[in-house]
This record gives structure tokens, sequence and C-alpha cells, in this order.
């Protein structure tokens, strides 16, 4: 099948259900539902309604299944409004990304916190070494003139023995 008839329908499917909830669906057990997003497979034949809830997990829990008694109902009115000659089940699946998404906020915000502390005990403190450590071009340079000073200033008598690599033994 085709793969933008799949995402059209399931956008439609998104559309009547979260509607439903909406007006027609009066369980008391159902709380405050969002439909977050529908797949829908390339067969046409099975549809995945994701949905969070908000509030504690016996919220989520009594949400849950008020949509599982309801599924009929809704299937049926998806049926009716889409005009498809077989409507596909409906599965009704919480959906974690609003709980991960918090979640990864309160880590930014404890990564936020440590990073302050860090930046406060950084603040009046000094480096162990030098200020920057690395060695540049004009450092090489100003080394290279210094060893080729005292190189010419020594007699070649006065050089100590060296094994083969031109390293002095000691």
């Amino acid at each position: 099948m085709d793969a933008a008839r799949a995402r059209k329908l399931a956008d439609r499917i998104q559309q009547v259900v979260a509607e439903m909830l909406e007006r027609r669906i009066k369980d008391p057990r159902l709380g405050f539902v969002t439909v977050t997003d529908t797949r829908v497979t390339a067969d046409l034949s099975d549809a995945t309604v994701y949905y969070t809830v908000f509030g504690s997990e016996a919220e989520r829990a009594d949400s849950a299944s008020a949509l599982e008694s309801a599924k009929g109902v809704i299937r049926s009115e998806v049926g009716r409004q889409t005009g498809l000659r077989h409507t596909p089940t409906l599965a009704f699946v919480h959906d974690p990304l609003p709980d991960n998404a918090r979640h990864m906020d309160d880590l930014f915000a404890l990564a936020r916190a440590k990073d302050a502390e860090v930046a406060k005990q950084a603040e009046g403190a000094e480096f162990a070494g030098e200020a920057d450590p690395y060695r540049f071009e004009d450092d090489l340079d100003a080394e290279a003139a210094e060893g080729e000073e005292t190189a010419e200033g020594k007699d070649t008598a006065e050089e100590e023995p060296g094994d083969r690599a031109g390293h002095s033994v000691r």
C-alpha cells in the first residue's frame, strides 16, 4: 500500500479519536487524555494510538481501562468517518515521550546546578603551572637558538662520551 495514504489515514484517525474522547466518551475513569500520535500499518489493518494522561499512575491506569472498554465505539466511529471498507483495529498505547522529556529536563537542571557549583569553585583559582602549557612556534625557535649558542661555546674534547644514538651516558 501507499505510505502517504497510511499517514493521511493516521492523521484522520488521530483527529477522530481525539474528538471522540473529548465529546462522546463519558466514562468517569477517563482522565485528562491527550492523543499524541497515531501510526497505521502499511496494509491499513492496524492502527496504534499513542496517548498521554495528565495525573498520577492510578489515573493513568484508570484511563487505560476506560480506553479499552470504549475501543469498540471509537473503532465504529473511525470506520464511519473514514469511509474505509475494512476499519483498522485500534490499539491504545501510553506514550512515554512526555515522561522521558520531563526526566531529561530534570537531568539538565541537575547538570546546570553542578556546572554553577564548579564555576563558583573556580572563581578564585589559579593555574597549577603556567596559564598556557602548550608550546608554540616562537618558543621552539627560542629554544633552538639557545641550544646553538651553548653548542658553539663547548669544546669537542669536553663532550661526554655517548651511546650510538648520540645521547650521553650517565
